[in-house]
């Protein structure tokens, strides 16, 4: 979308009915439960929030059609022993979404398109490495399974989250606490800020700096004197950059373009409560009928509130202009294939016809064996010495088909604890 288009079509703010109590998301108001995040995570299905939760970290997913007040009872998703720092979606499958938190751990999570009647503790893999505490996850944009952390311990991990293992581990490169990480379009490269106050272009796959240190800035945009904390959102389809600020209370976008000046400034949306925190709605989730190029999940102390922004046009048919193909859920790699040194593009879907979200995908972890790369067996001595490695081996052998026995039977009753909530949301849904 060119700068003329856009400047031109001088957007307007649409709150989407967000004044009515029926139409945002309201707080939890009990005693061990509060919003406790810097922004929400969302994409076409869910909304997610970190709260705070006695005994432990958790954050509650919330339906997108689901509005009003929420129960006191609702159940959240909660496992870590520590609060949670960062959640993230996985841009490939709208009902699977990472975690990360002060207890050193990233949780993978299902979840399911039905409410479900009790809190969610299991997840679907637990990745440790991390030696303190882990405040960033980012999904590879085109390759599938593939999650980034960022700790405290100023290590990032990238990890095959379809295997549990780690791809690569970056802990040389970051001399101080790594504030921020981003991939690139491709995911080829990585984009970080440190504590150093230096920003760094990382070639992940050679653990290698190949930029930093840069001399002058292409553009500088003063912005204000407030020391709150500003969230950048960036839209690529139409090159425009929104930053919300932490305790403000407004959002201003600009346009990027390749001529000088660069950056041109739009205008400014101006609410009267600060924002606690805000989350953006990935492209493919807009209602491209009401020309809406992007929508807001703004977080106050008690509700969470959509704000919508749209391009007035007069005509009802599909506006190609506002909305270019856009990244669908379709990974362009497998893990492997990116590890390896393969780059792709992102899969592009149109939005003509609307975007409706895949059906439930579950995630499938397959682990490798860790016996399949035993190291070989020592060449017996004599036979008073091979007895006491045999018996061992008899006791393992065991024990693994024990093992075994208890993971099948644990699996069997989950798959009739998700039959029985089955049933029951469907006893539920008649009854109303």
């Amino acid at each position: 979308m060119s700068r003329r288009v856009v400047r031109q079509s001088k957007f307007r703010h649409v709150f989407g009915q967000a004044a009515k109590a029926d139409q945002a998301y309201e707080d939890i108001r009990v005693s061990k439960v509060t919003w406790d995040s810097a922004f929400c995570a969302v994409n076409p299905k869910f909304l997610a929030i970190i709260v705070e939760a006695g005994g432990g970290g958790a954050f509650i997913v919330l339906p997108l059609a689901k509005t009003g007040r929420v129960d006191k009872n609702y159940p959240l998703v909660t496992g870590h022993t520590g609060p949670v720092l960062d959640i993230d979606w996985c841009p490939h499958n709208d009902n699977v979404i990472a975690s990360a938190s002060d207890d050193t751990t990233v949780m993978v999570w299902q979840i399911p398109d039905y409410t479900p009647v009790r809190n969610i503790t299991e997840p679907v893999i637990t990745l440790e490495g991390h030696s303190k505490r882990v405040g960033i996850l980012s999904w590879h944009p085109t390759a599938r399974n593939v999650l980034l952390s960022a700790g405290g311990d100023n290590v990032i991990i990238i990890w095959n989250v379809g295997t549990g293992e780690v791809l690569l581990s970056l802990d040389d490169i970051h001399p101080d606490v790594i504030h921020s990480v981003c991939w690139n379009s491709n995911g080829s490269l990585l984009a970080t800020t440190c504590k150093d106050k230096t920003l760094r272009i990382i070639d992940p796959r050679k653990s290698q700096v190949v930029a930093n240190n840069f001399e002058e800035p292409v553009a500088l945009q003063e912005m204000d004197t407030s020391n709150g904390v500003l969230l950048p959102f960036y839209d690529p389809d139409s090159s425009i950059v929104y930053l919300c600020g932490k305790g403000d209370s407004s959002i201003r976008y600009f346009e990027i373009t390749e001529e000088p000046p660069f950056v041109h400034y739009l205008n400014t949306f101006s609410s009267k409560e600060p924002q606690r925190g805000m989350g953006f709605m990935p492209k493919r989730g807009l209602d491209v009928s009401k020309c809406e190029i992007a929508r807001f999940y703004k977080l106050h102390e008690r509700k969470c509130e959509p704000i919508i922004m749209t391009v007035p046009r007069k005509s009802d048919l599909f506006q190609d202009d506002l909305y270019p193909d856009t990244p669908g859920p379709e990974p362009a790699l497998e893990a492997d294939e990116w590890l390896s040194g393969q780059d792709a593009e992102p899969v592009l879907i149109s939005l003509k016809e609307g975007y409706v979200p895949p059906k439930h995908r579950e995630l499938r972890v397959t682990k490798r064996n860790i016996l399949d790369v035993r190291p070989p067996a020592s060449p017996r001595r004599s036979q008073s010495a091979s007895e006491a490695p045999l018996s061992q081996q008899h006791t393992l052998e065991t024990l693994l088909e024990e093992i075994k026995a208890l993971r099948e039977r644990v699996q069997a009753q989950e798959e009739r604890i998700t039959a029985l909530e089955n049933m029951l949301c469907e006893l539920v849904d008649g009854t109303d």
